[in-house]
């Protein structure tokens, strides 16, 4: 995949995204999990005392010369796009 891609993150709800460039879908996934799995840590861990967090993937469209949300070649955007692998798995 040569399209520029990235994950986005907002640990907590409103507030700037954080983003990471990854190279592809499989690093997305690891981040995007890695990321819930830590916020999780720190809310059971009394760190932080809640949180509302949100995240995805997004690509770099050279037209538009701006980054859009993923979307996979049926319309899927990456959270559906990723539960339909699973379920075929």
């Amino acid at each position: 995949m040569g399209n520029k891609l990235r994950v986005w993150w907002i640990p907590q709800i409103p507030m700037k995204p954080f983003t990471q460039a990854v190279t592809n879908l499989a690093e997305a996934k690891l981040l995007l999990d890695t990321l819930a799995l830590y916020d999780e840590f720190q809310y059971n861990n009394r760190i932080k005392p809640d949180y509302s967090n949100m995240g995805g993937l997004q690509e770099y469209d050279e037209v538009e010369k701006e980054w859009l949300d993923w979307m996979d070649s049926d319309g899927y955007d990456f959270e559906t796009y990723m539960e339909n692998l699973s379920e075929v798995s």
